[in-house]
């Protein structure tokens, strides 16, 4: 049996998704599209039933790929449950209309029915079992209750005898419906109401949005830090680093087949920043520095989506982002690149377009750098004074917003209006929150970390053979007549691949100028995105589309490069 939850965006299917099904859930895409869906298994009586949380829609006429895929879900399942917003009983009960037409069994969860009575709204609930002629459920998703009656009342759902009618009969039975079952009574506003208010306005809500952002920034740093720092560095420090030191006596302490696995010693010993291994920094790469930055990223984003949050920033950055053809909701992963690329990229799954993805993925591989990376500008360009900190981190604001003007004239393609449901604040779900970080950080750790283990193998093997070196030869005459860095300056951009902070670390010893270690800080942030990310942007873009989006960097980088070189 297969069940399938259906509803608008933001009215809890997550939630309740992960109240019927625990922890056995899997995340995939749908064959043939970039949308990613969640489902798990439920006991339901002596019998093991699939369950799957469909994309959200408003409509069964699709607007976007995200409407197209859960009309397509629809036709596989046996049973729907239907999630509605009770506190927006108008605007869900379309969506409801057409699937009971559809002529499946359906059963509806009134969900956020404790927000009801907060809000003045009574709901006849026998009236609207009767209209509807189907079971309707009322629940509170975040605390489990009506969940159980839920689950009871699955078996008993119904397909009623409905006629198919258009768009605006449609909307005229929904108004009928409400006359009949909903009354709304005067009350006062709570804080939270007032708070959400000022969320929305222009200058409130812009002094409340700089607030959270620079909070939950420095939040994902401390996180991440504090588990590379206390966590994973002395997990490979002290257990995992004897064994590779071990295994390189073994191996003979060099050789080719000892340089791609284990990599290269420094100062007789592995190093995981510098050895470049397949089992050094392959695994301390993906596991040491970017799953520190993936976990409490995908934390922050938990609670900021749980609360109710996420919604009216989007909308506050609607207007901005649309100047570089994409809409409010890119502000995430744009946000997430400041942690880490991969998951950014990763995350530009949400956005509802190729377009907007493309866009997106090429702006944050381009000009937001990582966390790693920040920590190397501020500490290395530092020293010469923050004036050349602010023209590094300036350039790449420039950079960003003026790419992104010209790829939205440039890209085919749409940018779709930003139609979300807001949410009331709540106070987020422990357990909820918890069980989206596990089902995210589980999806890196099997999509992206065999793809990068994978891609690092590769790489390192070309590093061995030389065909690095015999690159750096090549390309020595344009770092060294465009950029006006020395040519020693070629192993940097080339090792930026594998790992960009390191590659800026290897800028210090070369005597440069100020202005030449601004040039090259800005062209190594600009170029190529490290191995992790390149191998997240194939996979997410395909081929095509990750061959002009590094087309782009290379191009950009070279530009602003030259530019720069020129005016400093």
């Amino acid at each position: 049996m297969k069940i399938l939850l259906m509803g608008n965006p933001n009215v809890g299917k997550s939630v309740i998704f992960s109240r019927l099904t625990g922890v056995r859930v899997i995340s995939s895409n749908y064959p043939g599209t970039t949308v990613s869906y969640t489902h798990g298994y439920m006991k339901l009586g002596e019998e093991q039933a699939e369950v799957i949380d469909v994309p959200g829609t408003y409509t069964l006429e699709p607007t976007c790929e995200a409407e197209e895929v859960a009309r397509r879900m629809l036709e596989s399942g046996n049973i729907i449950v239907n999630v509605v917003n009770a506190t927006n009983l108008e605007r869900n009960l379309y969506l409801t209309l057409q699937l009971l037409e559809r002529k499946l069994p359906v059963i509806i969860a009134l969900n956020m029915w404790d927000d009801t009575r907060h809000q003045g709204i009574n709901i006849n609930l026998d009236k609207l079992r009767e209209i509807l002629g189907v079971p309707v459920i009322p629940t509170v998703a975040t605390t489990s209750e009506g969940i159980k009656a839920l689950v009871e009342n699955i078996p008993n759902a119904f397909s009623p005898v409905k006629a198919v009618i258009n768009h605006d009969e449609r909307w005229a039975a929904v108004g009928r419906i409400i006359e009949q079952v909903q009354q709304v009574t005067h009350r006062h506003h709570t804080w939270r109401e007032r708070l959400a208010d000022a969320s929305v306005h222009p200058f409130s809500g812009t002094i409340i949005a700089l607030v959270v952002l620079a909070a939950s920034f420095l939040l994902i740093r401390f996180i991440g830090e504090s588990l590379i720092g206390y966590v994973f560095d002395p997990l490979f420090n002290n257990l995992w680093a004897p064994v590779l030191n071990r295994l390189s006596e073994l191996m003979g302490g060099d050789g080719l087949f000892h340089n791609i696995i284990i990599g290269k010693l420094i100062n007789g010993e592995v190093d995981f920043v510098q050895s470049f291994g397949l089992l050094s920094s392959g695994l301390y790469v993906p596991l040491a520095m970017v799953l520190p930055y993936i976990v409490s990223f995908y934390l922050v984003l938990g609670l900021l989506e749980d609360t109710g949050y996420l919604p009216r920033l989007a909308i506050l950055m609607d207007t901005v982002m649309h100047r570089v053809g994409l809409h409010g909701y890119a502000i995430i992963p744009t946000l997430l690149g400041f942690g880490c690329n991969v998951p950014a990229v990763m995350a530009t799954r949400i956005l509802e377009s190729k377009r907007e993805r493309f866009i997106a993925a090429t702006l944050i591989s381009i000009a937001v750098p990582c966390a790693a990376l920040q920590a190397m500008i501020f500490g290395l360009v530092g020293e010469r004074g923050w004036q050349y900190v602010v023209i590094v981190f300036g350039t790449l604001l420039i950079v960003w917003i003026v790419l992104g003007f010209i790829l939205r004239q440039v890209i085919r393609g749409f940018t779709p209006e930003l139609l979300i449901e807001i949410p009331p604040y709540r106070i987020p779900p422990w357990r909820a929150t918890i069980q989206k970080l596990w089902m995210r950080t589980y999806g890196f750790l099997v999509e992206a970390v065999p793809i990068i283990l994978g891609a690092i193998l590769v790489i390192n093997i070309l590093y061995v053979l030389g065909v690095f070196e015999a690159i750096a030869n090549l390309t020595a005459p344009v770092v060294t007549g465009v950029l006006g860095l020395p040519k020693e300056a070629v192993t940097a951009l080339i090792i930026g691949f594998l790992r960009k902070d390191v590659a800026v670390g290897m800028l210090a010893p070369l005597a440069l100028t100020s202005g030449q270690l601004v040039v090259g800080t800005v062209v190594l942030a600009m170029f190529f995105p490290c191995i992790a990310t390149f191998v997240v942007l194939l996979r997410e873009l395909g081929i095509v589309n990750m061959l002009k989006s590094a087309g782009i960097m290379i191009v950009v980088a070279l530009l602003v490069g030259g530019l720069l070189n020129l005016i400093l």
